[in-house]
């Protein structure tokens, strides 16, 4: 793709925890936009990007959930995009309408950026896409609609499907979203191929019944997945607790 500018990366004596911050001037969103980076400093570095929920921006994964740290527990060479999902509203939803394109922020322009901030990233390879909330709505529903890109995805406490947004945003009569981007399971029980998927969510979460029943039409549909519940509920220190989990499981899933 051709080159994001002009973009402002952070300087390296001042990056703390060896995370990095760029400033970007997007074509998808026709404004500029954030993301954090960290890596594990390996040669080749598996991109691993994080959506972030409503209300929240790059900053959230790394400064609520010590994402990073997670990710060097885990001792494999991987790297975090944890970009801003456009700041559309309290949030955009991570897809296609009239405030931007914003699955292609995420999937295009993100990885580009990333290669730019971090060494051993290849911008065109496959990526996998964790979320939380509206995040892992973005996470399964791109996954779904972009296969070829996607390669594993992993939703925690998701939406899935658009309508969910307005629990948390109120009025959602102003996004005009596609049909094609509005349901997870449609979207998954039409698609030519799947990248592999995981989700999870709180048994006290107000979308517990929502993501149940994604995972009996995946089921019924014959989809293979992985589905667990665990106690808790909706927010930080239950993402915070269950982000190893999921990032093993997408970095286990490069193949």
């Amino acid at each position: 793709m051709k080159p994001l500018v002009p973009v402002e990366l952070s300087e390296p004596g001042f990056e703390p925890d060896g995370l990095r911050f760029a400033t970007a001037n997007s074509r998808a969103l026709r404004r500029r936009a954030d993301a954090t980076f960290w890596s594990s400093g390996h040669e080749r570095t598996p991109l691993v990007i994080l959506l972030h929920g409503v209300y929240g921006s790059h900053w959230a994964w790394a400064m609520k959930a010590g994402a990073h740290r997670t990710a060097a527990a885990l001792e494999v060479p991987c790297a975090l995009a944890m970009p801003s999902d456009g700041l559309f509203g309290l949030g955009s939803g991570y897809v296609r309408h009239s405030g931007g394109d914003f699955a292609s922020w995420i999937l295009d322009e993100v990885p580009w950026l990333a290669a730019q901030a971090l060494a051993g990233v290849d911008p065109d390879a496959p990526v996998a896409l964790v979320g939380l909330s509206m995040g892992g709505f973005g996470a399964l529903l791109l996954g779904a609609r972009h296969p070829e890109r996607v390669h594993a995805v992993n939703g925690m406490s998701s939406i899935t499907d658009f309508s969910q947004m307005k629990l948390f945003v109120g009025d959602i009569s102003g996004y005009d979203v596609d049909d094609a981007d509005r349901s997870v399971l449609d979207a998954m029980r039409t698609a030519p191929s799947l990248p592999r998927i995981r989700f999870d969510c709180g048994s006290e979460d107000p979308l517990i019944e929502h993501n149940r029943a994604l995972h009996a039409g995946l089921d019924a549909a014959g989809i293979e997945h992985e589905y667990v519940e665990h106690p808790g509920g909706h927010e930080w220190p239950y993402w915070s607790n269950h982000l190893a989990a999921a990032l093993a499981f997408v970095l286990d899933s490069k193949g």
